[in-house]
């Protein structure tokens, strides 16, 4: 019903009128060489230039200063080559005034629909407004989020990532609260859940690999504990993912 839908819509849909709108918002899509083919206002004021047509076809590595535009081009390339997502990653962002802030990033890849091959991707770059929160303590908090992210399979305890984060566990857990909404625990079960989602969604690992994956050495487990979170049981979830492909 969806895809019929957008299907009449001309031009196609790509909501780039609707993000023009939102100027703490930056909006791309961009194509399987990382070159911008959409991009909105807000991201055209940050790069300092007049026109969308002048980012049109080139990468963040060459219309962004480094050493932010070269890690933002490694970063799409990874999107394109593994066909993971990257979802609400802290990390900086230059304004058109010059000044550095901070913001949520969530870079999701593009399908063909044919074959399933990564095609594109498309991404959007959230303002953080927290005054009270210095650049250090967001250094800090990005530092553990990373460290989440790269020790999934032996997931860290809400201690650990205070002590990579140079934190009391009370900060810590406040500083997520301000950031994502959610206490550190609660933060680095979403993203276990999260992970395992992608794994079933994009491969077609066996139940057992995928909870190894993220920190189960108990199958059972993590199938209670997936079905606690989203409803449904790991077999269930991806079995509905074939029947969606179908």
């Amino acid at each position: 019903m969806i895809h019929e839908f957008l299907s009449q819509i001309d031009p196609p849909f790509t909501g780039e009128a609707l993000f023009d709108h939102l100027s703490d918002i930056v909006f791309f899509i961009k194509n399987e060489r990382g070159e911008y083919l959409v991009v909105n206002n807000t991201l055209v004021e940050r790069c300092g230039v007049q026109d969308k047509r002048q980012l049109i076809g080139r990468t963040a590595a060459e219309v962004l200063r480094p050493p932010l535009g070269t890690s933002f081009e490694a970063q799409d390339h990874k999107v394109l080559q593994t066909g993971q997502s990257i979802n609400s990653q802290l990390e900086l962002h230059f304004y058109a005034s010059g000044d550095v802030g901070w913001c949520l990033t969530t870079k999701l890849p593009l399908r063909q629909k044919k074959t399933g091959a990564v095609i594109g991707l498309v991404g959007v770059s959230q303002d953080l407004h927290l005054p009270d929160m210095a650049t250090e303590t967001y250094q800090h908090l990005a530092a553990a989020i990373s460290y989440a992210e790269e020790h999934l399979a032996q997931p860290p305890s809400v201690e650990e990532l205070a002590d990579v984060a140079e934190m009391s566990p009370y900060q810590l857990n406040r500083r997520m609260r301000h950031v994502f909404g959610l206490t550190a625990g609660q933060w680095l079960l979403k993203l276990r859940i999260d992970r395992a989602q992608h794994t079933l969604n994009t491969t077609d690992a066996s139940i057992a690999s995928v909870a190894l994956s993220v920190g189960y050495a108990d199958q059972s487990a993590f199938t209670r504990q997936f079905r606690r979170t989203t409803g449904m049981s790991p077999r269930d979830y991806q079995n509905s993912r074939n029947i969606t492909n179908e």
